[in-house]
Parts: structure tokens; sequence; C-alpha cells
């Protein structure tokens, strides 16, 4: 594996004029399915944060950014569901979605490559922002976004009151063996102590960075069999449940992968990119099934880990999960550690 940016042809192909489609029958879009907010979200995240633009995925930014604008209302809340030619089909809420517009609007506040771009991001970031969830896994989200809002501008005091009612919707783990918020392990479960790294770092705070990388700690620790990682399949992962999983989701791994490569940036610990490594390498084959996650030449990622092989359809979530982690394996300088099987 070289540095080189990876394939977006597969990407390309899944998304039109209004947004990227939700599902894929093998590797054909499903129109019908239509477009969801969760999905622009990750994709506007992975586009703007690739280092080797292009005007086409300059476009394809530019249609997410769109899109995602046009779904929060004034009062903060979020539509997810958009069908095929357009037009919602949800009432606006405060859903995952919520929280996954957040994070990507605030990336593109900082890291969008015009002014222009930057300014309408912040814009909608700020009528988001308005609003709060009641669900833990959407305020995760959003903190990322408001840490991001909050190096580039530190005042942003929109930014601030985000990230702190987030902070506080992160339990702290009981004092035993289960160093975990939750009793099980669910879904993109590193979102939560790479929140609390990001926001620690925001706020100056030693302490919740340490509570941050404790828990990704246990996380990494519970998810790792055999060398390899053995993450979380999606019935989730409680107590005492050590065998392999399956279902295995490759939002788990990204997830993973983005918490890791921060814990690296924070404390330059090896351990941490190493994490990045086997995170990369989970999609190149070494998992629980031995089977590659990711085809090199489309760019696209296999919708899920089964005990026999893989699901063979390439969707959204699972192709853009499979692009993050392969930006923060190739920033980290990884690549060339992992080998297909």
């Amino acid at each position: 594996m070289s540095g080189r940016a990876p394939s977006y042809s597969h990407l390309v192909a899944l998304m039109d004029e209004h947004g990227i489609f939700e599902h894929a029958l093998f590797d054909v879009p499903r129109r019908g399915d239509g477009y969801c907010v969760d999905d622009v979200a990750r994709a506007l995240i992975v586009l703007v944060r690739e280092p080797d633009q292009t005007p086409e995925l300059a476009a394809l930014a530019e249609t997410c950014l769109g899109f995602l604008e046009d779904a929060v209302e004034v009062d903060g809340r979020a539509h997810n569901r958009m069908a095929a030619g357009g037009g919602w089909t949800d009432d606006p809420a405060l859903g995952d979605w919520w929280g996954r517009a957040l994070w990507a609007l605030g990336v593109t506040a900082v890291r969008a490559p015009t002014e222009t771009a930057r300014t309408r991001a912040l814009v909608a970031f700020h009528r988001a922002a308005s609003a709060r969830s009641p669900h833990g896994r959407a305020m995760a989200f959003a903190t990322l976004g408001a840490a991001d809002v909050l190096a580039a501008h530190p005042d942003d005091l929109a930014a601030c009151s985000l990230l702190l009612d987030g902070v506080a919707t992160i339990e702290i783990p009981r004092d035993d063996p289960w160093g975990w918020p939750e009793p099980r392990l669910r879904y993109a479960n590193a979102v939560l102590p790479e929140a609390l790294l990001a926001a620690g770092m925001a706020m100056v705070s030693p302490r919740i960075v340490s509570r941050g990388l404790g828990m990704l700690r246990f996380l990494v620790g519970v998810e790792t069999a055999g060398g390899r990682l053995s993450v979380t399949g999606a019935g989730g992962r409680g107590p005492g449940q050590t065998a392999a999983q399956f279902d295995q989701q490759p939002i788990e791994v990204a997830a993973l992968a983005d918490a890791c490569a921060r814990a690296f940036d924070i404390t330059d610990e090896s351990s941490w990119r190493h994490a990045v490594a086997a995170s990369w390498a989970w999609f190149m084959g070494d998992n629980d099934a031995t089977t590659p996650m990711f085809d090199e030449e489309s760019g696209a990622g296999f919708d899920g880990l089964e005990k026999d092989g893989r699901n063979e359809n390439r969707g959204a979530e699972s192709t853009l999960a499979a692009l993050s982690t392969y930006q923060q394996a190739r920033r980290l300088g990884v690549l060339e550690t992992v080998r297909s099987r």
C-alpha cells in the first residue's frame, strides 16, 4: 500500500445531484431507498478532510453541504430522510443524524477549501447547535463538531455551550472491571471517548482527556483478540461476552480508528498508532473471518463481516467507514504496515 489517496469511484457512483444513496445491491445504488443525513454527513467529513482535493471531490462536498443546510430547520432540529429525486419524507428531530450533521458542519467550517463554504457551514452549525438531543450518541457526535469549531474560533459561545453539554451526557464509568459508562457496548462506541478527548483538549482539561483515554484503552482491550480487532457485533456486547461476534459493522472500526488517531495526536504514544493500523488491517482481512472488507480498485466497503465471509452489498455507511479509516491510516503512515490477505 502507498500513501496515495484512495479510490473514490464507488463513492462517486453512489451520489447524484441530491446526495449519496444510502443502500446498494452489491455495487449498484438502490436509488429507491433515497438518502439520509447520517450518510451525507459522513460523506462530507471524508470529502473535506481528503488532502488530495480534486474538482470532482469539491463538487461532491458542495452537494453534501447543501443537503445538510437544507436539512436543519430554524429551531435546530434536522430532517434525516429524503426521497430519491428530492423532498424530505420525515419530520425534523434530534436523533443521531442531528449530531452527525453538527459534526460534519463543524469539520467543514474549519477544513473546507473556500471561505464561502466555511462560512456557510458555520451558519448551519450555529442553527443546529441551538438545539439539544436527549440521545447520548447524538450529543457525542455533536461534541466533535463543536470541538472543531472551537479549534478555529475559540470564542464561539454556541460551540462552547454545546461542547460542555455534550461532555455532561457521558457518564463516568463505575469503579469495576467494566470500565464503560453503559451496561453494554452498542454501536460506534469509540465516539464516546473521542468526544471526551476532543472536549478535554478544547477545555484544556487533563482530567477529561485522561478519562477519555481510559475509556478508549478499555474499548480497544475488549475489542482486540489474538492480536487483531474483534469488534462488537450488531447485537452489542456486555460483560463476560468474550467470544468473537459477527455482523461486525465497519462503522465500529471507523469510529475506533478516528478515536485512536486523536489519542495518538494528543499523546504521541505508539500504541494508539498501532490501533489505527489494526483498524485498517481489519478492512484488509485481518479479522475474525479472514475476509477483506474493502475493494481497493473501487474504494467500496462491504456492509458487514459475517462468520463465513461478508455481506456483499456496498452501501454508503460501509464505504465511508472504509475510506475514513484509510485516511487515518495514511495520515499516521501505517498503510505500508498492513498487507491484504
